[in-house]
């Protein structure tokens, strides 16, 4: 054979496996049958992840601004979501201020998260009231408030249910969840985290979560 022809016939080979090969190498970044990097275990932490991310409620409420709110103001970031209200007199403090420590010590290496707080008593939490609560936490802290059958929709997608009684004396108590949930950039929940509650494991237990959900899907956040 013809020394030009064999040169031309192994260059063509060579585009062909290099053609093949990205093809393949596609194919299995995008083959939605390939078998998924599976939730970790992350028991130690009292937390749980789903191997599933589950739909957060389409909710219409108001902000700690008084501005409309809806499940939009939550793409585009990871979110700790939390049930609560201003009056609680000992979980929600206890919470929020854990958060506001999470939130200073988050590692650089890490997106940083929001606080999302969902109000169980509409009644007294309007959004003046929010706004002055949220302002001791930081700047990215926020809340929801209005219609308080929208607000316990938005509570049960994130596995949690508040209740009102009163306390013989004439006041208001609310009964309600204490555990944290954890929210994709897609506005979805991946995990439920249960009290304690402490800094260092609430970071390793999204350190987790993250890292999962980028082998899951390279363009998390």
């Amino acid at each position: 054979m013809d020394r030009s022809i064999r040169r031309t016939l192994i260059i063509l080979l060579l585009v062909v496996a290099m053609v093949f090969g990205i093809v393949v190498g596609r194919q299995m970044l995008s083959d939605p049958t390939a078998e998924a990097v599976p939730a970790p275990d992350l028991s130690e932490l009292n937390t749980y992840v789903y191997s599933e991310a589950r739909p957060l409620a389409d909710y219409r409420l108001t902000n700690e601004k008084g501005e409309p709110a809806s499940r939009d103001d939550l793409l585009g970031r990871w979110t700790f979501a939390f049930v609560g209200y201003t009056y609680c007199p000992d979980i929600c403090p206890a919470t929020m201020a854990t958060l506001r420590r999470t939130s200073r010590e988050f590692p650089s290496d890490l997106p940083s998260p929001e606080f999302f707080f969902v109000s169980a008593d509409p009644e007294r939490d309007t959004p003046e009231r929010l706004d002055d609560y949220l302002d001791f936490f930081g700047e990215n802290f926020h809340a929801v408030t209005g219609d308080i059958d929208d607000l316990r929709e938005v509570a049960r997608s994130i596995s949690a249910v508040f209740v009102h009684r009163d306390d013989g004396d004439g006041n208001v108590l609310v009964d309600h969840s204490g555990h944290l949930a954890l929210l994709n950039p897609e506005g979805e929940l991946v995990a439920l985290i249960q009290p304690p509650h402490e800094p260092e494991k609430l970071i390793k237990a999204f350190r987790e979560i993250y890292q999962w959900a980028k082998a899951n899907h390279p363009r998390a956040n």
